[in-house]
């Protein structure tokens, strides 16, 4: 199955993906009432992270996905998918203001993973932007494998640079 075939099996039958998408926000709104005065405890932090990256995978992609449709392939904001572009985003952020409202999300394990995980996207995207704007092109001046070992290099430095930044 490629993922065009899944986008287009998700639009046949979007019941699927509509009640994960309205779980995840509704669990963690469960969450808040539940919880009461123990949302510090680690009990509750662990749910709140699982809830996080159930919604967070799907939603990043999304946006990427949306990204890459719009400066690569051109397409109009008239062809965007409401289930697999808007719908993930939406769920994402609805259950990240929740979460945020029971608990500072610093102290949510594993969820400065996931902010580099953008970061690194974020800056990747970019670059390949530039990239496919310059046309650089390898003809045989260049082997091949030298032109990937370059683009390797630069990622790493971008990398180094990132997490000096961040720390």
């Amino acid at each position: 199955m490629t993922l065009g075939e899944f986008f287009e099996h998700c639009n046949q039958s979007p019941a699927l993906l509509l009640g994960f998408f309205i779980l995840i926000p509704l669990i963690a709104l469960l969450a808040m009432f539940f919880s009461k005065g123990q949302r510090h405890l680690s009990t509750w932090k662990y749910l709140y992270s699982v809830l996080i990256y159930l919604v967070a995978i799907p939603g990043i992609f999304a946006v990427t996905l949306s990204i890459y449709l719009f400066l690569f392939e051109r397409r109009s904001i008239m062809d965007i998918n409401i289930y697999t572009q808007i719908l993930p985003v939406v769920s994402m952020m609805a259950t990240f203001i929740l979460i945020r409202k029971q608990v500072d999300l610093d102290l949510v394990p594993g969820f400065d993973k996931l902010s580099g995980m953008v970061i690194i996207l974020a800056v990747l995207m970019i670059v390949l932007w530039v990239l496919d704007k310059t046309h650089i092109f390898s003809i045989m001046i260049i082997p091949f494998y030298v032109v990937i070992l370059m683009l390797v290099a630069g990622f790493l430095v971008i990398r180094m640079a990132l997490r000096r930044l961040t720390h």
